[in-house]
């Protein structure tokens, strides 16, 4: 009995050895139940739970400051929407979702813009120039 005892205080899960949050020994079950590869290797899981961990840490990251800049409290949908199309990199990544009451990214093409005026100061200075 004593012995189940110690083997229960010694064992740490994955996650803690490599210092992740995410599931390191359920991402292991599910590439072997997925059948993506006849075998799995020790550190493929660990691997990829760390960069599952990073991305969505980055995700969360830039959807934290668009809820900042909205002064709002809580990321909805749309938030996250706006942290994934305004980073190229997340966007190519991303390019295929469809994230639910995302909404859409506001986008006025340059054409439709109003035409910049010139300044009359600017208009007078090369008016002198001319004669």
């Amino acid at each position: 009995m004593l012995k189940t005892t110690v083997n229960k205080i010694q064992q740490k899960t994955r996650s803690s050895r490599a210092g992740l949050q995410f599931p390191v020994g359920r991402i292991h079950r599910l590439l072997r139940k997925g059948h993506y590869a006849e075998r799995v290797g020790r550190g493929a899981p660990v691997y990829l739970a760390a960069v599952l961990e990073y991305l969505t840490a980055e995700v969360l990251e830039l959807a934290g400051n668009a809820v900042r800049d909205n002064k709002k409290t809580r990321i909805n949908p749309r938030h996250l929407q706006l942290a994934i199309r305004n980073v190229d990199e997340l966007n190519k990544l991303l390019s295929g979702v469809t994230i639910s009451e995302g909404v859409v990214i506001p986008n006025i093409h340059a054409v439709l813009l109003p035409k910049k005026t010139v300044h009359a100061s600017h208009a007078n200075v090369s008016q002198a120039e001319s004669p």
